[in-house]
């Protein structure tokens, strides 16, 4: 995620950590060049376009923007809905720590519950980015780590928090009460981590994506020959801004729909994983790690 201030008029145009250009460029470039070509061609074999309008291409923006409205939007609702589930994961937490905290007496117990928590977030991270993440929950469980050898390793962990509850009701530590406000905690993480799943299983139809694609490569590729005789040698420029406006925004809606990844706009999975850590430690009354700073104005 890129948490940087606002840019200034000159740092607007040359900014690129975050921006989708880089990712772009090729088509950008790539248009602009045929537009020369088409330009270069009508004016040296004095080809008759004047009956070409750019009319026909509102008409084909206007489709076009509806469609990329539509999935620019459904993304970012994705990508929302992903920061709202890692939100109320926080929440969880911290409620978990509290509700532990006045319900478990012994110091071992307590901490082992809390531990397995944040084993949990460091699983659930590593398995939505698919991405080794057993080395940071080894550092709150130790070699415990090792015997969750579960196709979904945090619902395992979800399990052995539910585990250690029903243990502590059954040698008297909790009463029942006790035992279904952790047990509620739990539910709550469960009901979290299976919206995550539904949202990283679930991409969007891939019929909009080639739609969309195929849609905005024809108006590009027919957008010089409406432009060559009226704008001249302008009209690679209008072209360019044309594929960075829609591949520009095809591509941020490709960014968003995956919102666990690691790319510059997917959410801070790493940082929230740190507010969870603080949120135990101080809990505990331990020391608490510092919050992660953003690096070249980006977070992980």
């Amino acid at each position: 995620m890129i948490v940087r201030p606002k840019p200034g008029l000159l740092q607007l145009f040359f900014i690129m950590r975050g921006s989708i250009v880089p990712r772009i460029l090729p088509q950008i470039l790539g248009f602009a060049a045929f537009a020369a070509a088409v330009v270069a061609l009508v004016r040296h074999f004095n080809i008759e376009l004047s009956g070409f309008t750019i009319a026909p291409f509102g008409l084909l923006g206007v489709t076009l923007s509806i469609y990329l409205g539509f999935r620019n939007n459904a993304a970012y609702d994705r990508w929302w809905e992903a920061r709202k589930l890692w939100g109320q994961l926080v929440y969880d937490i911290r409620n978990l720590s509290r509700a532990a905290t006045g319900l478990i007496a012994n110091r071992s117990d307590h901490r082992a519950l809390l531990m397995d928590s944040l084993a949990f977030c460091h699983l659930l991270r590593g398995q939505l980015r698919k991405v080794d993440s057993l080395n940071e929950a080894r550092a709150f469980i130790g070699d415990a780590v090792d015997d969750v050898a579960f196709t979904n390793r945090a619902d395992e962990m979800v399990r052995r928090m539910g585990k250690r509850a029903a243990t502590l009701r059954e040698n008297g530590t909790l009463d029942s009460i006790g035992y279904r406000i952790l047990d509620e905690r739990l539910s709550a993480i469960a009901a979290m981590q299976a919206g995550c799943e539904r949202i990283a299983g679930t991409p969007l139809p891939f019929a909009y994506t080639l739609l969309l694609h195929r849609t905005a490569y024809v108006v590009c590729l027919l957008l010089p020959f409406g432009l060559a005789t009226s704008a001249g040698w302008v009209t690679p420029l209008f072209t360019a801004l044309i594929a960075y406006t829609f591949f520009g925004l095809d591509a941020l809606s490709e960014e968003l729909e995956d919102p666990f990844g690691t790319e510059a706009n997917d959410l801070a999975l790493d940082a929230l994983c740190r507010v969870c850590e603080i949120s135990v430690y101080e809990a505990l009354g331990e020391p608490p790690p510092a919050m992660l700073a953003a690096e070249n104005f980006f977070y992980s």
